[in-house]
């Protein structure tokens, strides 16, 4: 274990109640990124992970490295809906589980208001037994823009966040990071606002800061008076706006269309998919792809106008599992253009 680690293990250690750790972020930020930077360099503290996805499959668990933690999948679409009880479910399970679990780690869907998340974990029994130490945010600085702050849970991402971290930091140039910065702060002119590239910082940084903890204590009655007005508006469109089928998940504008076979797609019809048929109105996309004319298994991701396919080894069951979220999408033309795909 190296000095950094030590000191991150002795600070869990130094306090009774186990540390948990919220990662927001609009879409594409790189949450699931920073999480596998985590898992991979946390060495000698025991972590649990629990993920919420928007849509009606899992990709995220696919995509998450295969470690020894614990990992427990909430059940899907945004965390708001089933928080109050499945959240508190899972954590109290993996405490008596796992007796010697030194931290807890929160990865929420691109579409989650961190808020009712803390408020759940404050609001419970968890209280006595865990201890809120931050909301760390993605911001995705090649991608922020005034789609995720005309939302009202992009903005809320920004002002709950205890840590803003503004991810992908190579892809723009240094006038854009500065632009960023300043309009974040206008939004939270008082945040611990730090750069990655892929999600990698120090994680003494990252965990056991206690900046939940100092953020109330700071701004208690600023931060009361803010917070129950956003409670209210939160219920508001919780009733009004978040929309559930049993096909697809709704919240705000915001719509998600899954798919999934067991037949392999042809790479030729795929990017041609790509190339002509994909609309600017899907600004997230990722899954899992397997092409007739390949033995490996490629993890797809799009995030704004940048696609990445990264190949790995199969592991598990091959298929096709794909999840688009953007606006006005028109469910029915995408599925059909995804089964044209297929390689028959």
């Amino acid at each position: 274990m190296n000095t950094t680690e030590s000191n991150i293990k002795e600070n869990i250690i130094s306090k009774t109640n186990i540390p948990i750790t919220i990662i927001s972020g609009f879409l594409g930020s790189g949450k699931t990124t920073l999480l596998n930077h985590i898992l991979t360099n946390q060495k000698g503290i025991k972590t649990a992970v629990l993920v919420n996805e928007f849509g009606e499959i899992g990709i995220d668990n696919e995509l998450i490295i295969k470690t020894e933690e614990e990992m427990l999948e909430l059940s899907n679409g945004c965390i708001c809906c089933s928080i109050n009880g499945e959240l508190v479910q899972a954590i109290e399970k993996l405490i008596n589980i796992n007796k010697k679990l030194d931290y807890i780690i929160i990865e929420t869907t691109g579409l989650a208001d961190p808020l009712p998340v803390a408020m759940t974990l404050l609001g419970s029994e968890l209280r006595d037994q865990t201890r809120l130490d931050s909301i760390i945010t993605l911001i995705d600085a090649e991608n922020f823009n005034d789609v995720a702050l005309e939302s009202s849970i992009g903005r809320s991402q920004v002002i709950y966040g205890d840590i803003l971290l503004l991810n992908k930091c190579d892809l723009v140039t240094n006038k854009n990071i500065e632009e960023t910065i300043a309009k974040l702060k206008e939004i939270k002119n008082d945040v611990r606002i730090l750069k990655s590239i892929k999600g990698n910082i120090p994680l003494n940084l990252l965990l056991s800061v206690g900046l939940f903890e100092t953020d109330l204590r700071n701004q208690k009655e600023s931060e009361h008076d803010h917070s129950h007005e956003h409670e209210h508006e939160h219920e508001h469109e919780h009733e009004h706006e978040h929309e559930h089928s049993e096909e697809d998940h709704k919240i705000e504008d915001f719509l998600s269309v899954s798919f999934q076979t067991k037949e392999p797609f042809s790479l030729r019809k795929f990017q041609y998919f790509l190339d002509n048929q994909l609309k600017s109105n899907v600004f997230r996309a990722k899954g899992i792809l397997w092409f007739s004319e390949s033995e490996r298994r490629h993890v797809f991701h799009l995030a704004g106008k940048r696609i990445s396919i990264d190949d790995s080894e199969w592991g598990e069951e091959r298929n096709n599992q794909l999840v688009f979220i953007g606006k006005e999408l028109d469910k029915e033309k995408l599925l059909c253009q995804l089964n044209a795909c297929i390689d028959k």
